[in-house]
């Protein structure tokens, strides 16, 4: 090896020395927990995405689910449909070793019958190496007839309620990141079946603040409810970081400075999740002139839904693409 490959490799080998010991560190300091709505589960507030974690390399997302869970993060995503199963199936594989103790796990499934949904679940279990999944939801709830459907007699919620009762999950939810009037459908056509739901995971960022906005129209009805406030897309799929409007650790702190019980980011990196983790532990509510301070920066920016394609676009629609995953 000659000097100038002698340097690099001792750089390399520093910055993963370096790294490692901040991770470290981050297992000593304290990740904040948040309960769950009703449910009354202690959750971080940070949770690990789990699209993001599909793609790469598989051992670099072992390292960072299990850096995660040893550093206090306790939350994890992810869905029927990310990358095909590989999202899942990495985590499975996280998960062994004792690890799916450590873990809070939630799931998707897209499936709007009975039928697709109980397929979509035995796939999850088998995929994720456990017998239980701790908080199922129903993915992309973005059109108009998804609630009539999923609540019609032989839909995705039969399948849901009857998993409950045999042991394999323990809490219902659903997400959505079109419309917030689409939540609010949802939650409007549960209420009249008499059912509650456990969590609810929506768009909560900067930008949605000014535009379709999930914090005004949504939020409000969640708390009243004691339902437990998934975030996601705090930084819209680092979409919102290219309006150069907001830094990543203020658009983490923006969403954990709402009534959230867990902000999840996607990390597919042990960088990122480093700063996943600096973000939690450095966390402090902001005053009111802070927020205001930070959503007049945005305002501009987000006046029109150019940093929001989940809501603008079919960009972030797995379901509009392939319709059949809805059965």
């Amino acid at each position: 090896m000659d000097r100038r490959d002698f340097l690099k490799t001792a750089a390399a080998a520093s910055v993963v020395t370096s790294l490692g010991a901040k991770l470290a560190r981050a297992a000593t300091d304290s990740v904040p927990y948040r309960t769950l709505g009703r449910t009354g589960e202690k959750v971080s507030i940070i949770g690990l995405g789990g699209y993001h974690l599909g793609r790469g390399d598989e051992q670099e997302s072992i390292r960072i689910i299990r850096s995660g869970l040893d550093s206090g993060i306790n939350f994890l995503d992810n869905c029927w449909d990310y990358n095909g199963g590989v999202s899942e199936v990495r985590m499975g594989n996280a998960l062994r070793d004792g690890y799916r103790q450590k873990a809070f796990l939630m799931t998707k499934v897209d499936g709007q019958t009975k039928k697709s949904a109980d397929q979509q679940l035995e796939e999850s279990l088998r995929r994720l190496q456990t017998d239980h999944i701790d908080l199922l939801q129903f993915h992309e709830v973005i059109r108009d007839t998804d609630p009539t459907r999923i609540f019609a007699t032989g839909g995705s919620m039969e399948a849901a309620v009857a998993a409950k009762k045999a042991g394999k999950i323990r809490y219902i939810g659903f997400t959505g990141h079109k419309s917030p009037d689409t939540h609010l459908k949802m939650l409007e056509t549960a209420f009249a079946h008499n059912f509650n739901f456990d969590s609810v995971q929506m768009p909560l960022n900067v930008m949605d603040a000014h535009f379709e906005s999930f914090e005004h129209k949504v939020l409000p009805v969640l708390v009243k409810h004691n339902i437990g406030v998934l975030g996601m897309k705090p930084m819209g799929d680092g979409i919102i970081l290219r309006s150069k409007t907001a830094s990543p650790i203020e658009c983490l702190h923006y969403a954990m400075n709402l009534p959230t019980s867990v902000v999840i980011t996607g990390c597919d990196s042990l960088q990122i999740l480093q700063q996943a983790l600096e973000a939690a532990r450095t966390f402090k509510p902001m005053s009111g002139e802070e927020v205001s301070q930070l959503l007049a920066k945005t305002s501009s920016a987000a006046a029109k839904g150019e940093y929001e394609l989940y809501k603008t676009s079919h960009t972030f629609d797995g379901t509009y693409q392939n319709p059949q995953w809805l059965g």
